[in-house]
């Protein structure tokens, strides 16, 4: 007997994305004509329509691989390269427009925050409603149940409609129900994000268990580190389809070089970013000093200079740098500083970030910048800019480079 629980082939998933006609009216017979139209697809489904005023998108498009029982598959990508369109669909939360999916067991999804659950009905209804959903007997139910609410640490708020709870509360009372009542395969999305820190360690122990039972994980993050650590499998997808299958070692390295790849085009091309794109980040500049070299030195001063293509409204910045294993290091954000740092002063082409001392130790780095204005993300890239910083001192003590001990020097003294 086949260990193989999910096999997907040619798989696709088509949307029409409208565009906004130009005509001032519409006409009593173009009316009466698109309804003859929509009567006519009804009637015969796979005559084509044609839509002027609309354009094909392939969120996925000809993906195939099979994962077998115990797996534990991290899928990683850019954004819009068809992650969370792939996870809906093996949820069945969509239907694919081409290709075939099998899948054997019970599916238990954590995709959105509230997705699967009623917002007129209490947590504890919403528990029992899951349950019989993912095919579960009352009976079997109820003998989790303690488990469940335990874990998501909501005695107090369970007999509360779900509509009254926060985001980081659907989060916890979801991810305790998805793992807790024993689905033969996990899938999950970047929601653990919504929670805190406290919260997702926890998420993540439970998963290990799950996995460790020998069931079925899916799971999606941006975190590589965590990725890594938990998952022993990747997918990578690019643009709608998988470009690498293999170890999680191999799909990581293979997309760390795609990040890499895509910093050396011409960011303004690039269309892997997302935002509300009313400014968007079109150059982005790395010296060491004042001196205006480009050579960056552990220790040695550091400027960062983001040009932009239009002036927004209590505009920010913030970027975050990431080592060549894709874990993140530190963040910048100037967003604090508009209104404490009195040498700050918002300008309309570019903003620069000074660092008096780089601490870093001698590597490879990249860095994701996100452009904000009144509290809205404007634009966000991934791989932004790569690092290369070299050996220098830190208080007069040269800094050797070795990936074992970290990426930060702290300076420090001894008595």
């Amino acid at each position: 007997m086949s260990d193989t629980v999910i096999r997907i082939e040619n798989l696709g998933k088509k949307y029409i994305i409208g565009h906004q006609q130009q005509e001032s009216y519409t006409a009593l017979r173009d009316v009466i004509a698109n309804k003859f139209k929509s009567i006519g697809s009804l009637i015969n489904p796979k005559a084509k329509v044609e839509n002027p005023h609309g354009e094909e998108f392939w969120a996925i498009k000809d993906v195939s691989f099979e994962i077998k029982q115990g797996d534990r598959v991290g899928i990683i990508g850019h954004n819009g390269a068809g992650k969370s369109t792939l996870l809906k669909i093996l949820s069945r939360i969509t239907e694919p427009t081409t290709g075939q999916i099998k899948i054997k067991g019970r599916v238990a999804s954590l995709l959105e925050v509230g997705t699967g659950f009623h917002p007129e009905l209490t947590g504890r209804e919403n528990i029992y409603l899951n349950g019989a959903i993912l095919g579960m007997s009352k009976f079997e139910i109820k003998r989790k149940f303690d488990e469940i609410v335990a874990f998501a640490e909501l005695e107090k708020f369970l007999d509360t409609p779900v509509k009254r709870y926060s985001s980081g509360m659907y989060v916890r009372l979801a991810f305790a129900v998805a793992a807790h009542l024993e689905p033969d395969i996990l899938v999950v999305d970047e929601v653990l994000a919504v929670g805190d820190i406290k919260f997702q360690k926890k998420c993540l122990g439970k998963m290990e268990d799950v996995g460790q039972e020998g069931r079925t994980i899916l799971f999606v993050s941006h975190n590589l580190g965590i990725l890594q650590t938990l998952c022993d499998k990747g997918i990578l997808l690019k643009k709608g389809k998988v470009i690498a299958d293999g170890t999680t070692s191999e799909t990581v390295s293979l997309y760390l070089q795609e990040l890499e790849n895509s910093a050396s085009n011409n960011l303004l091309e690039r269309t892997d970013r997302r935002g509300k794109g009313k400014t968007r980040l079109s150059r982005v500049d790395v010296f060491s000093g004042e001196d205006c070299s480009t050579t960056l030195a552990t220790g040695c001063p550091a400027r960062f200079v983001f040009y932009v293509t239009n002036e927004q409204p209590q505009m920010s910045c913030s970027f975050t740098i990431y080592d060549q294993y894709g874990q993140p290091v530190t963040n910048f954000n100037s967003r604090k500083h508009m209104s404490e740092d009195e040498n700050y002063s918002s300008n309309p082409e570019k903003i620069i970030c000074d660092i008096d001392e780089l601490l870093l130790v001698p590597g490879r780095y990249r860095i994701n910048v996100a452009i904000t204005s009144e509290g809205e993300l404007q634009d966000h890239l991934e791989a932004a800019a790569i690092l290369e910083v070299e050996q220098g001192y830190i208080r007069g003590y040269p800094v050797i480079a070795d990936g074992k001990y970290g990426s930060v020097c702290i300076p420090h003294r001894w008595f």
